[in-house]
């Protein structure tokens, strides 16, 4: 059996869309993109300490596995880029014959049964990275384990929010904190009994 922790960024009013770059992800008319990118290199340094040091397997959606496929493979060498290229890949997606990136398998069909599947066999933590839409269901099938988030000194006013309205109640143990110079601060929770 093995833990499932998302690993995201928010604003401090809880949105999640497009954190790296103004055309990251403009659904909904969201124009707010690329709040995360003054504060980068500093947190960037305590994900890769804090989150990425350990082996792990990554858990996507379609569209955030799409950016990262388009991004991770012509990186270059790095500590990050290897362990990212290296690692096994579920993408949740419709269109499963068109992952290009090494190690990806599709995952189809019923998806909370499938994660829980993959929860119950043998392996490093299963990590998603980014991916809004498939956090909303993992949280609406009780399948995290652990939130790993960096919260930024933004407010968005609008976008995607990691709990949305009507989202499932939990109870969660801060069980990690360290903020960062720049106003960032990150913060581990573990799902209470």
């Amino acid at each position: 059996m093995r833990d499932l922790a998302v690993l995201t960024f928010v604003t401090l009013d809880g949105v999640t869309q497009g954190p790296s770059s103004p055309d990251e992800d403009r659904s909904g008319g969201f124009g707010g993109g690329g709040w995360a990118a003054p504060y980068w290199e500093e947190v960037m340094r305590q994900v890769r300490r804090e989150a990425m040091r350990n082996p792990y397997d990554m858990l996507f959606g379609r569209k955030t596995f799409d950016t990262f496929a388009n991004h991770f493979p012509k990186a270059g060498k790095s500590p990050e880029a290897d362990m990212m290229n290296a690692a096994r890949k579920y993408v949740v997606t419709s269109t499963p014959g068109t992952l290009g990136w090494s190690n990806a398998t599709a995952i189809t069909g019923d998806i909370p049964a499938a994660v829980q599947k993959l929860k119950a066999q043998d392996g490093p933590l299963l990590q998603v990275h980014g991916s809004g839409t498939l956090i909303q269901l993992l949280a609406e099938h009780g399948l995290i384990d652990e939130y790993r988030l960096w919260t930024f000194p933004v407010v968005a006013g609008s976008g995607k929010r990691l709990f949305e309205p009507g989202c499932a109640t939990a109870s969660l143990r801060l069980t990690k904190c360290e903020p960062c110079s720049n106003g960032v601060v990150m913060r581990f929770y573990r799902r209470d009994g």
